[in-house]
């Protein structure tokens, strides 16, 4: 029985749940892992809880990582977290990736379900979560922006005592807006993460990684790969051991894509290598570019026909942006043939390149057989690769000129849009990059050298495939779709060269230099610069 009046017990009792209270945001604060349990009941895996903690010791926590492992929605919790362990008004989140679908369709999404959850629980997070913003009333404490819709200016009028900057698919942002986020991230109690897949070896983000407290995550330190006790239902959303396997005999084990998607590490960019990471990684960043019709044409398909069981690839090119892809291990003539019509009926292609050389000479002929009976309208042009090069002082054959000129320089002048295919809702294409991953993997094996004459000269494909154990098809076929055979034997480097002739006679190319950049007019004839196209951010 109490000696105290009933009221002061009751003060006690309010001012020892307070304490308590107070106590456990505390814990929150330090122990973020905890707060994802208590209030959202989710179990994170241990590199999650890593990043996490690493962001109650360090301003700058960069983190790469392999594919799948949950990057996205670290990120989110760390919003929510960050959010919830402040008082109201003294905490900000300000979060930006490449592209608007990426801000609110990943990171803002898995946001909103962190909220979902809270309430689900009983215990709600403060204020409200909109699409790409979060507020208290109508007070602003977090948003999602994609770098275009604002510049490094924007980010000054932000003011607050505990601010979180987010940097979702890191590879991605300007350098410039680094710059703003360190800044706006520079008093004690704020915080910066940068998290991503390590795709570009030139980035900003690469920097990073060599200066903040960095966090690495490869597909062996998963718990699919370790053996980590995870619940069921986060096990099933983590990258399988299956999934690196195929990986493994895709890919293999010395390709870049290997690095970063499998490994969780930046790829270097080989003395020797025709096509280089960095700057194919910049070709595949997606964006919020709008095309008009006019910048998707020519619309033109490159047919690598296979043998000896390779496979036969049909890719679409349309105007930069490359497309949809047609693979087949049948190497019947006619079956090469029928599957050439259909990606003709489907895409509309007025010109498709053949690999001309063994089966490939009976498919054009039969190919234009049936335009001259009036079955399609495309102009069909063989191309042997192995064929006099156009400049024969520079390269020793077609396809070192069409490896070099097409994958070297147009990738490092990010004249391709390797974006990512994206689909409807009922599966039907709407643009991007179809089998992206295979692709690329191929564009970054073959390596080139000099050969006695000082030209470039490319590896043949039968010299990758021992190397690799699979042939570059697909590679192959892409680089086939943007040559433009124009006057049966020159392709697209005329007006390059007629540049040249006019300008003077051309310099001789010692053994270790690389020819001169060309122009967008020169990579893509009949189009300007003055058409739109623009280097991908």
């Amino acid at each position: 029985m109490s000696l105290l009046p009933d009221d002061l017990v009751a003060a006690f009792e309010l001012a020892a749940d307070a304490l308590d209270v107070d106590s456990r945001q505390q814990q929150y604060r330090t122990n973020p892992a905890m707060w994802i349990a208590d209030r959202l009941d989710e179990c994170l895996w241990s590199k999650q809880v890593d990043i996490l903690t690493a962001l109650t010791r360090h301003r700058r926590v960069a983190v790469k990582s392999c594919h799948g492992a949950g990057k996205s929605h670290t990120a989110s919790r760390a919003v929510a977290w960050w959010l919830s362990i402040w008082p109201p008004g003294t905490a900000f989140v300000v979060t930006t990736a490449p592209t608007a679908k990426q801000v609110e369709a990943i990171l803002w999404r898995y946001i909103g379900q962190a909220a979902k959850k809270a309430d689900a629980a009983g215990k709600p997070l403060i204020g409200r979560v909109l699409t790409t913003e979060w507020k208290i009333d109508t007070e602003l404490i977090a948003f999602g922006r994609k770098p275009s819709d604002y510049d490094e200016a924007a980010f000054n009028g932000i003011h607050a005592e505990h601010v979180l900057v987010v940097l979702d698919e890191a590879g991605g942002i300007p350098e410039q807006l680094w710059t703003a986020a360190d800044s706006l991230t520079s008093n004690d109690g704020c915080a910066l993460l940068a998290i991503g897949n390590p795709a570009d070896p030139a980035s900003y983000f690469a920097r990073a990684c060599e200066s903040w407290h960095t966090i690495t995550i490869s597909a062996f330190d998963t718990p699919n790969l370790t053996g980590e006790k995870v619940p069921d239902q986060l096990r099933k959303v983590l990258v399988s051991k299956s999934w690196v396997e195929e990986k493994r005999t895709d890919w293999g084990e010395d390709s870049p894509l290997w690095s970063e998607k499998v490994l969780g590490e930046f790829p270097t960019d080989a003395s020797d290598q025709v096509v280089r990471s960095s700057d194919l990684a910049k070709c595949r960043q997606p964006s919020d570019r709008v095309y008009a019709p006019s910048d998707l044409l020519p619309v033109v398909l490159g047919v690598d026909v296979g043998g000896g069981g390779d496979e036969t690839v049909i890719r679409e090119r349309r105007g930069r942006m490359v497309g949809r892809e047609w693979r087949d291990r049948n190497d019947n003539t006619m079956t090469v043939v029928t599957n050439v019509l259909h990606a003709i009926e489907v895409t509309g292609a007025t010109l498709v390149n053949v690999d001309s050389i063994g089966i490939g000479a009976g498919v054009c002929d039969r190919l234009n057989e049936l335009r001259d009976q009036g079955k399609h309208a495309a102009t069909i042009v063989g191309v042997n690769v192995g064929q006099a090069a156009t400049d024969t002082e520079r390269f020793a054959n077609l396809r070192a000129e069409l490896w070099w000129v097409i994958g070297r320089l147009g990738s490092e002048r990010g004249e391709w849009d390797l974006a990512p295919a994206e689909y409807s809702t009922d599966g039907v294409w709407l643009s991007g990059m179809e089998n992206p991953d295979a692709a690329c993997a191929q564009l970054l094996a073959p390596k080139w050298f000099a050969d006695i004459k000082g030209r470039i000269q490319i590896e043949k494909k039968d010299e990758v495939r021992k190397r690799l154990g699979r042939s570059p098809d697909n590679a192959d076929a892409l680089l086939l779709s943007f040559v433009d055979l124009r006057g049966g034997t020159q392709f697209f480097m005329d007006q390059w060269f007629a540049q040249e002739d006019a300008a003077g006679p051309k310099p001789q190319l010692p053994p270790d230099e690389t020819p001169a950049p060309l122009g967008i007019e020169d990579l893509f004839p009949g189009q300007t610069s003055q058409d739109g196209w623009r280097r991908p951010l």
